[in-house]
């Protein structure tokens, strides 16, 4: 059953009071229910988990960074970057560029080599540090060697970084998707260290070379002391690296390799558990070494199935809570929209993708449903039992960029990946460094504004501006004034891209709580810009989704359909040696998706969405439609409780998209990996429509008819791969926290 939201203190009222654009007045309220507010700040896009040639991607550093950062060529520049890359170690200089259009002075274009080239045929064996893994015999006696990413970050991708960000002046620093002890990967970084102030104030080479003023060695040692794939016991090719724990067991615990100085377990029965304590470890490091300056997310967790505790495959809800109770600095959230969006498998999701103890399993939730995974997408599901507990966690989308699959790196079609920023972005509340006359975004600000939960992610542009406050209900007024002062106050904030405004009081933005008194009333306000226009898609044909209900809207101009207000309570934080916390989430989800045989530890029975809002039901903003303003009641709230939101571009009821309630489907039904279950059929026809063959440049006319590249059956060309995802858009927002006085606090929120 759909809701829909309390209109009795005057919806028309706030339409016409947004049409006539009235002042903001400002919201008054109770002394008592006064939220200290931060100063104000901006909502800034960026992505922090896709792949260079240092690892397993297509491109060397300079293109990449290009393609995200430049706003001319690539529409869809990034104003700040992670580059991460897997763990472990690789075997190609990502600092060679692939021609002159990505050169620079300090990193020319050298004829005759490109990113593809080896370690051994550009830097030669001998400047490669650290052992074979598991042995004290040095990687350059190797002829071939591979170089350990703690060294590839340190030495080599990290001076580009920063260059790169002085040559630009868009912050790019390093992170690394961790090859994760006991579980799969994890998008994080430590970044003490890198990118000083001063590379503002220093001049640029104009030849070869570059010497960086900051440095990547926190990240660096972290690689090296808790990555699952570095088993190099080097400790630093001699920079004697102990990766000793303040608290801890250390070199007490069976799993500790004195040459090393750092824990490397033994494989086989036990190492799942033997690595996810490796892993806390690593947090508690983090935490105790670099509380403020590092994070730990989680990354595609749903993709290699449950938890496996004799290898190293996924996460249950019970890590989770783990990573938080050990360091809530420092692993705060999720990435639970996963790149890889226009692979065969959306985020390379799919039903019995791995193989444990003999049987194979399902990815968690066999697919994504609506481009994010079970986790995050399924209402009352485990994100909503982790924010059921008043924890501080939080959701995150990236691109997972490695390539464009059947395409080459420069096409705007793609059978795997799209690049940061191009389909997803997750959008961070930051604070700008204004010393020294410059308004720079640093490392610090970014991570302190995912640390914050201040953030929403959004895919195909579906929108790019959101204000969304919950504030304690105003005694001194009329509730239709209240109502109408409040949706201007947050129709402004969504205009200036901010999320604070000196006329708010008593109201909480994501990731805060606000706290009232029982029986209180609480408003809840959203704001939303839905773009007028194109978006980056490279396709101008009617969406074959909405072609099934009779709906004719291009695809690359999509349209917010609807927007859901989710609540539910929380009830506190759960205890480790209770039933209650551990659990793995049931196979065969997608052929039996009910709730009743999800373990109580992984669900939230109360969440639920309680209003949606579409055309009917909000209010456009009288100077600008784009600007979609809803106001919602909680009326004499007595138990805490939070409230988040999503909205689409599909309305309820879509075939094989969306169910009657306007939840999403599993996208297994638009993945080419098994061709019978295709079915929603791409009939579109165009005089623009290249062969596969072609390259299709940044900036080209759209494709007007369906592609070449999508799978045709009998006949019949199927939705599938990057059409599938730009057909399909969703939004999250983090949640706003009401916690009632004498009910459950609110533990993980200040």
């Amino acid at each position: 059953m759909r809701f829909n939201p309390r209109l009795s203190r005057g919806h028309a009222a706030i339409a016409a009071a947004l049409a006539l654009g009235a002042a903001p007045t400002a919201v008054l309220a109770d002394r008592d229910h006064e939220h200290d507010r931060s100063t104000d700040g901006t909502y800034v896009a960026g992505d922090f988990h896709n792949h260079t040639t240092c690892s397993d991607g297509s491109t060397s550093m300079q293109k990449l960074v290009k393609k995200v950062t430049d706003k001319t060529e690539s529409p869809w520049g990034l104003d700040w970057f992670v580059q991460a890359g897997h763990g472990g170690n690789g075997n190609r200089n990502c600092s060679l560029v692939e021609d002159e259009t990505i050169a620079t002075p300090a990193y020319p274009f050298v004829e005759g080599t490109g990113p593809n080239t080896t370690w051994a045929n550009s830097i030669g064996v001998d400047a490669v540090k650290g052992n074979v893994g598991g042995t004290d015999t040095p990687l350059s006696t190797q002829a071939d060697p591979r170089m350990w990413r703690w060294q590839s970050v340190q030495e080599i991708s990290y001076p580009i970084a920063e260059y790169l960000t002085a040559l630009k002046g868009v912050p790019v620093f390093m992170g690394v998707e961790s090859v994760v002890a006991g579980h799969e990967h994890t998008s994080m970084s430590v970044i003490t260290g890198q990118l000083p102030n001063a590379i503002y104030r220093n001049a640029l080479p104009t030849t070869p070379g570059y010497t960086p003023l900051g440095n990547a060695t926190a990240l660096a040692q972290w690689l090296y002391c808790f990555d699952r794939g570095d088993t190099d016991t080097s400790r630093g090719g001699g920079q004697g690296w102990d990766c000793s724990v303040p608290g801890s067991a250390n070199e007490s615990d069976a799993s500790w390799n004195a040459t090393a100085a750092k824990l490397m377990p033994a494989s086989g029965v036990g190492s799942g558990e033997l690595g996810h304590a490796k892993t806390v470890e690593g947090l508690k490091w983090m935490a105790a070494n670099h509380a403020t300056g590092s994070y730990y997310v989680p990354a595609h967790l749903e993709r290699a199935g449950p938890f496996n505790p004799d290898g190293n495959n996924g996460f249950n809800v019970e890590h989770l809570r783990n990573f938080n109770n050990a360091a809530p600095a420092v692993a705060f959230g999720f990435e639970t929209q996963p790149g890889h969006g226009a692979s065969a498998n959306r985020g390379e999701y799919r039903p019995d993708r791995n193989t444990i103890g003999g049987v194979r399993v399902d990815s968690v939730g066999g697919t994504t449903w609506g481009g994010t995974g079970v986790y995050g997408a399924q209402v009352g599901g485990v994100w909503d039992a982790l924010l059921g507990e008043g924890r501080n966690w939080w959701f995150f989308a990236s691109s997972d960029w490695h390539n464009r699959g059947s395409f080459g790196a420069d096409d705007r079609r793609s059978t795997q990946d799209f690049y940061p920023g191009e389909y997803q972005r997750t959008f961070v509340m930051v604070q700008r460094d204004k010393r020294h006359g410059k308004d720079k975004l640093t490392p610090q600000a970014i991570v302190d504004g995912l640390r914050s939960g201040n953030s929403f992610a959004s895919s195909g542009q579906l929108i790019d501006r959101l204000a969304f406050f919950a504030c304690a209900e105003s005694k001194h007024k009329s509730a239709r004034r209240a109502d109408q002062a409040l949706a201007r106050l947050v129709l402004k904030a969504a205009k200036g891209n901010t999320d604070a405004e000196d006329e708010l009081k008593a109201c909480a933005t994501m990731g805060e709580k606000l706290v009232v008194r029982p029986g209180d009333d609480v408003v809840v306000a959203l704001a939303v810009r839905d773009p007028k226009g194109t978006n980056y898609s490279p396709y101008g044909f009617a969406n074959p989704s909405l072609a099934q209900i009779g709906m004719t809207q291009p695809i690359n101009m999509p349209v917010l359909d609807h927007v859901d207000l989710i609540s539910g309570l929380v009830t506190g934080y759960r205890n480790p040696a209770d039933a209650d916390y551990a659990g793995a989430w049931p196979d065969n989800w997608v052929e039996d998706p009910d709730m009743a045989r999800v373990p109580a530890a992984a669900r939230n029975d109360s969440a639920a969405v309680v209003a949606t809002f579409d055309a009917s039901t909000w209010a456009e903003a009288g100077d600008d439609g784009q600007y979609k303003v809803m106001v919602y009641h909680l009326d004499s709230v007595t138990a805490s409780q939070y409230v988040r939101v999503r909205g689409t571009n599909l309305p309820p009821a879509v075939p094989y998209e969306t169910d009657a309630d306007g939840n999403p489907l599993a996208d297994i039904y638009t993945n080419a990996n098994d061709t019978s279950k295709l079915t929603i059929p791409c009939q579109a026809t165009g005089s623009n429509v290249p062969a596969n063959t072609d390259d299709v440049p940044t900036g080209a006319a759209p494709i007007d008819g369906c592609p070449e590249h999508l799978p045709t059956v009998n006949g019949i060309k199927y939705v599938a791969y990057d059409v599938a995802a730009w057909a399909d858009l969703w939004f999250y927002s983090n949640p706003i926290y009401v916690e009632v006085k004498g009910s459950t606090q609110v533990a993980g929120v200040n």
